[in-house]
């Protein structure tokens, strides 16, 4: 069986890659509302986030149609993804653009010396924006920089593999979060190093509880801990579309992980993170992955650990070389 899905998977990737990126967008949007009426389960998912965040602002007909037009987005997301996966240099920079590029590059470069060698390393929080892999390509589309991040590996070996394969093509550097802590540490040493991690979905028993919406969500304090504990700027990045097959990817500004000379807390810098995506939400909501379970109940063990003192309250300060990091438990 493992076989015959990779076999199927490879056959499906090589067909949308041969495609133009236009007519593999229209046809994953056409994928997308077939998958709206057939996938009950997600449908139902996705109008519950969506009541919940905005019933008392939009009408029950305007909530299902920003569900229709998120799983176009999603069928549109996915095809595109595979497509993109393959594509280099001017090819992309026509269909994608970085703003806010400069505020990284900014007072980031050492004088008179290359600049792959000179930038330093970031931390940047990502979400599931729009063609979210995308982000992977940030090395291309910014000179000096490798970029690095986080998956989770699939069940089936084979289609992992073949996952795998096409993630590389974009030059990014991928670790199992499960399994590879160690080599992400220290592939975060040199200099020029962008390690992108997706933290906008439920982090488990381990994540800290920290609004969205207004409501408690189980979050991932990776960005912050890595930016504490390795002394590295942190910003977040937000993908949206601009038209069909057309991406922007927008840098925020630098989130401070210190204040008077003293470290942030985990939940303050979060906060921070989880507003920004908040407003991104906001300002395009059919962007955003709605299917997902992102208000999961939270655990007694959660509840009482929430009621003690504890890092999650506490300035991160030098202890944030000892606090284990949650990388979440969303899908890469």
């Amino acid at each position: 069986m493992d076989n015959l899905l990779y076999c199927l998977a490879r056959f499906l990737i090589a067909t949308v890659q041969s495609l133009p990126l236009t007519w593999g967008a229209r046809l994953g949007r056409l994928g997308g509302i077939v998958f709206y009426y057939l996938d009950a389960r997600h449908r139902k998912v996705a109008l519950r986030n969506l009541n919940r965040c905005f019933g008392r602002e939009k009408k029950p007909g305007e909530i299902r149609a920003l569900a229709r037009e998120n799983f176009r987005r999603i069928g549109e997301n996915y095809v595109c993804a595979v497509k993109t996966a393959s594509m280099k240099g001017p090819a992309l920079r026509r269909r994608v653009e970085i703003l806010g590029a400069e505020k990284i590059l900014r007072t980031r470069q050492v004088p008179s010396t290359p600049i792959g060698q000179s930038c330093q390393s970031c931390i940047v929080a990502i979400g599931h924006f729009g063609n979210f892999e995308l982000y992977a390509h940030a090395g291309q589309l910014m000179l000096g920089f490798q970029t690095l991040t986080t998956y989770r590996a699939l069940r089936q070996p084979a289609l992992n593999r073949l996952m795998q394969s096409m993630r590389v093509q974009t030059g990014c550097q991928f670790f199992e979060r499960r399994t590879e802590a160690g080599l992400l540490r220290a592939a975060l040493k040199p200099k020029g190093v962008m390690l992108g991690l997706l933290v906008d979905q439920h982090a488990g028993d381990r994540g800290l509880a920290i609004e969205f919406f207004g409501e408690e969500c189980s979050t991932s304090a990776a960005p912050a801990i890595f930016s504490l504990r390795y002394g590295l700027p942190l910003y977040t990045a937000v993908c949206f579309r601009t038209r069909l097959g057309h991406w922007r990817i927008e840098v925020g500004d630098e989130i401070p992980t210190r204040h008077n000379g003293q470290a942030r807390s985990t939940r303050a810098i979060m906060e921070e993170i989880n507003r920004a995506f908040e407003t991104a939400t906001r300002r395009d909501p059919a962007n955003w992955f709605w299917v997902h379970q992102r208000w999961k109940p939270v655990s007694r063990r959660r509840q009482s650990a929430r009621l003690a003192p504890g890092p999650d309250n506490a300035a991160a300060g030098p202890d944030c070389n000892k606090e284990p990091i949650n990388l979440g438990n969303n899908p890469g």
